[in-house]
């Protein structure tokens, strides 16, 4: 399936915001072609390290990564994200596909995008415009907070994805951009493993499906922790995908098991990654 549907690539290169026919019909045609595997399409991600010539932000911010973008954005524009949500909404019956809300804070955020998918549903219905109604809705967990407040946002939701290229940055307070501190980037930090851990104990306790994305996802060298964790549904590029299927089936459940609670005893990021090679060495492709 595709774990992970980026459909700010519809926006760019634009001079004005897709109508809704131009979504649904993009949509359509990817889920359509996957059907009846899954596709997770995440909302509007933009600003950041993407932002729209023409979404009249005129006030230029000194720390875009964390300002006004991914679902913050979307609830200033309920008539935008609006259109994207009924594109989708319409797409979902042609296959199966799954809505997700990226950039997730807060427990109010997750409940006025809901509120805006539901207003989206019945606008469609007044129109008499055939649509999913009983769509899945998931979100990102790529910061702290959303971690920390797992266990309450699983109440909203159907899924998590564990969004760990935003996750690392924003918890580790690391630039990934800045040459000066992108050495201390480490997906493999003891924080990010115990944050992941968390994550995925929640949503076995709560009934949460978890899966996982970003560069921690595609890595050979994570796959004995990650397994160890619990994580069965990685989202990653294609060309990731032979390398840790290889690494995959050389790896067994329980060991992997067993494997975490060594791994959760290292106090840092290079504790780890020698365990993971004194261990697993053999197994492991080399670094570039």
């Amino acid at each position: 399936g595709v774990g992970l549907f980026r459909t700010e690539f519809l926006y760019l290169r634009r001079s004005s915001f897709p109508s809704q026919e131009e979504l649904y019909d993009q949509y359509r045609e990817v889920v359509e072609l996957m059907a009846p595997k899954p596709v997770v399409i995440r909302t509007l991600d933009i600003n950041g390290d993407k932002a729209l010539s023409y979404a009249n932000n005129t006030e230029e911010e000194a720390n875009p990564a964390l300002g006004l973008r991914a679902i913050r954005f979307c609830l200033k524009k309920p008539n935008v994200f609006k259109e994207q949500l009924k594109a989708i909404l319409r797409a979902a019956r042609h296959g199966n596909a799954k809505i997700m809300f990226p950039m997730i804070s807060s427990v109010e955020e997750v409940v006025e995008a809901k509120r805006l998918l539901q207003a989206s549903a019945e606008e469609l219905e007044r129109a008499g415009v055939d649509f999913q109604k009983d769509i899945k809705v998931g979100i990102m967990i790529e910061v702290p907070s959303a971690v920390i407040m797992a266990d309450i946002l699983a109440k909203e939701v159907d899924f998590f994805s564990i969004g760990t290229n935003d996750l690392v940055q924003y918890s580790l307070a690391i630039d990934r951009g800045n040459r000066k501190v992108a050495h201390l980037y480490h997906t493999l930090h003891p924080a990010v493993i115990r944050m992941v851990k968390h994550v995925v104990n929640i949503g076995r306790k709560e009934g949460v499906s978890v899966l996982m994305c970003g560069e921690m996802a595609g890595d050979p060298y994570n796959m004995p922790v990650l397994l160890g964790l619990g994580m069965n549904e990685l989202s990653m590029v294609p060309q990731s995908i032979p390398g840790i299927k290889d690494m995959a089936r050389k790896l067994k459940v329980e060991d992997s098991n067993l494997f975490l609670e060594e791994v959760l005893k290292q106090p840092t990021t290079s504790d780890v990654i020698a365990l993971i090679q004194d261990v697993y060495g053999e197994y492991l492709p080399a670094r570039r």
